[in-house]
């Protein structure tokens, strides 16, 4: 008789197939905890940094002493150098100042509110910063009937008193005119574009003609109703709307001489 073939030996399971896994995955958490690490020694670093400088801040002011803080920074006694605490004075001071100019907002509120407070009070005038610059804005109440352009009774000195103020500092305006989205077609204005126009011309013509401000560091624009400070969709929103902002573009440079070149 033939003798039966046996049945080839099966090759045994390979139970190690996991480690394959587990050494990807032990690899990953390892970066992983590596790039937390690094991260937070970078930020320690600049804790430490700011830490100390606030200390030497607070020394040369005579709060305390050398010595360890909370976090672990050792400090030394510093004598601070009066030129570099002169220079972070006025970097402070000037984080104040207009993005346009060299100009002390806080100094030009100041004397705009003792020449203008009660209209100020009253919401007829409001100043603001924007990143065009230091704005007055003249409301509608107070200086205009609505639909006129025509200053009112008592405006006229009001701009006067503001325009004494600007001239002291050699300021640059642009005089911009602005109305609410409310439709206006007559005999005199056929849109807000036109009735925006007119009223920023007369209160320039008043601030030049009336008041001596240089009508070279003077300029005019009319927005209508496209540039809102306010939602139109609210009757107090158009009333804000409704306005003649002075944006303080500049504090007007000294000319230079202009060379004879007849010599």
């Amino acid at each position: 008789m033939r003798q039966r073939r046996g049945r080839p030996a099966e090759e045994p399971a390979n139970h190690d197939r996991w480690l394959i896994s587990y050494s990807d995955f032990i690899t990953l958490l390892f970066a992983f905890f590596v790039v937390l690490f690094a991260s937070s020694y970078r930020d320690n670093q600049k804790i430490k940094k700011i830490s100390e400088a606030i200390h030497i801040g607070f020394q040369s002011m005579g709060a305390f002493s050398g010595g360890q803080s909370n976090t672990g920074v050792a400090y030394h006694d510093v004598t601070p150098d009066p030129a570099a605490c002169a220079q972070k004075v006025e970097e402070t001071r000037k984080e104040t100042t207009s993005p346009a100019s060299d100009l002390d907002i806080v100094e030009l509120r100041k004397q705009l509110e003792g020449a203008i407070g009660q209209e100020i009070k009253n919401h007829e005038v409001d100043t603001r910063v924007t990143p065009e610059g230091f704005v007055i804005s003249l409301k509608e109440l107070g200086f205009f009937d609505s639909g006129q352009a025509v200053l009112l009774p008592g405006a006229a000195a009001k701009v006067e008193r503001i325009a004494k103020v600007l001239s002291q500092h050699g300021l640059e305006l642009r005089v911009e005119g602005h109305s609410d989205n409310q439709p206006i077609h007559t005999a005199q204005f056929h849109s807000n574009w036109d009735l925006s126009t007119a009223r920023a011309m007369a209160v320039m013509l008043h601030l030049v003609n009336d008041s001596g401000f240089d009508p070279g560091k003077i300029s005019v624009a009319a927005y209508g109703q496209y540039r809102p400070v306010a939602d139109n969709g609210t009757a107090d929103g158009r009333k804000m709307n409704r306005r003649v902002d002075l944006v303080v573009v500049s504090a007007a440079p000294t000319p230079l001489p202009v060379p004879d070149v007849g010599k």
